[in-house]
């Protein structure tokens, strides 16, 4: 059996990629080890068609890590009772059933041109003022936050809060008292905006969905507080992913130059990107093995715990040619960045939205866009599970 390994999760700065996990990938495709808090060691996969086959798998179990003293980075333990993110099938598939006409083609699109109509008003605001700016306070920080709160139906007086909970909850430098605080004060502000009346222009909304489904009695209460909760701070992790893309393209003007003479080739260039960027820190969700499964010619026993890495998969070379290079027509493209299974993102396609038009703004609003500060001085968070950028001053 492999050594068990401890991955400290370093604070990294830009777009770099982990090097403990770099050292893990070159061991093999599966590895044990121990993250900073939680109890005892866990198998590490980080091979494209290992992570896929893991991910797809009814023989591991996410519902079982709730009464698992799990090795984990974050101090405490994010996910309420009934979250969906840690049910199986049939309750999990259940659960998503009840807000999937949010996050349909139909329903994405249908926020397109609100979504379109918010980034303008902030651009506008932005450029009335002239440089510098600090994109991360004034666009990407502002709009998915208003994107999200859009499409679960959060009031816009309510939004200021789920932001700061949203940061505090995916925090592992606040402390656990402070961010499990966080965690119970969205709940209660969802379970209040739950139980109040919709009228006909909520009823796409997810609180509106949740609460007809309520009404059903196709789901409880407290599920859907769960649902909301994770939906909300997973919302706001576009607000590091576009973060660390405009990083990217800023540091290496030639692909900007490119984006910005040839838009068609924007939406591939956002899978590259996507693909390419390290935007979390270590790993994200945990399995529980239900029996013995061999992966990768290993037997995981039953009861033992399995993270599987994206970040690995995506720079896995038997799948991506010259997967350290940022290669903006690549394709295919078959990256794992939104995970894959039954857990793959529910909002994949509201983050890709937001990505492209996005992307479009840097490169049609501000012509001249540059940092206004050397690459080394962008400061990035410090003890966060999403990686990005705290600020991102600019100039033009």
């Amino acid at each position: 059996m492999p050594p068990v390994r401890n991955w400290p999760a370093l604070d990294l700065h830009g777009t770099d990629f982990d090097p403990v996990l770099a050292e893990l990938m070159r061991e093999g495709p599966l590895t044990r080890i121990k993250l900073p808090n939680g109890g005892g060691w866990a198998w590490l996969v980080t091979r494209y068609d290992d992570v896929r086959a893991v991910t797809n798998d009814p023989r591991f179990s996410r519902k079982l890590v709730v009464d698992h003293d799990v090795t984990r980075l974050a101090p405490h333990f994010i996910p309420v009772d009934g979250a969906v993110g840690f049910e199986d099938p049939p309750d999990h598939t259940r659960l998503r059933r009840s807000v999937a006409p949010a996050f349909t083609t139909r329903g994405v699109e249908r926020l397109r041109d609100s979504a379109r109509e918010m980034l303008d008003e902030l651009v506008a605001g932005i450029l009335a003022d002239g440089p510098p700016a600090d994109l991360t306070e004034r666009l990407l920080g502002p709009f998915p936050l208003a994107v999200v709160c859009e499409l679960m139906g959060v009031p816009a007086s309510d939004r200021p809060k789920m932001h700061e909970w949203t940061n505090l909850i995916l925090s592992s430098a606040q402390g656990v008292e402070r961010s499990q605080r966080a965690k119970e004060d969205m709940c209660s502000s969802f379970a209040d905006l739950l139980a109040q009346p919709k009228d006909n222009a909520d009823e796409d909304s997810v609180l509106g969905l949740l609460g007809t489904a309520i009404a059903h009695g196709e789901i409880t209460a407290s599920e859907a507080v769960g649902l909301s909760l994770l939906i909300q701070i997973g919302g706001e992790a576009v607000t590091n992913n576009a973060g660390n893309m405009l990083y990217l393209l800023l540091t290496r003007p030639e692909l900007m130059e490119r984006l910005r003479a040839e838009p068609a080739a924007r939406p591939r260039a956002v899978d590259e990107l996507l693909r390419y960027i390290p935007h979390r820190s270590a790993v994200g969700l945990s399995r529980i093995a239900l029996q013995d499964v061999e992966v990768a010619g290993t037997v995981i026993a039953e009861g033992e715990a399995v993270y599987v890495s994206y970040l690995s998969a995506n720079r896995d070379p038997e799948v991506f040619a010259d997967p350290e290079s940022l290669i903006l027509d690549r394709s295919p493209n078959p990256h794992v960045a939104f995970g894959y299974g039954p857990h793959y993102c529910v909002g994949a396609m509201l983050a890709r939205l937001e990505s492209e038009l996005l992307v479009d703004a840097f490169c049609d609003r501000f012509p001249g866009l540059r940092l206004a500060v050397p690459p080394e001085e962008v400061p990035f968070r410090r003890g966060a599970l999403i990686r990005g950028p705290e600020a991102l001053p600019v100039t033009w």
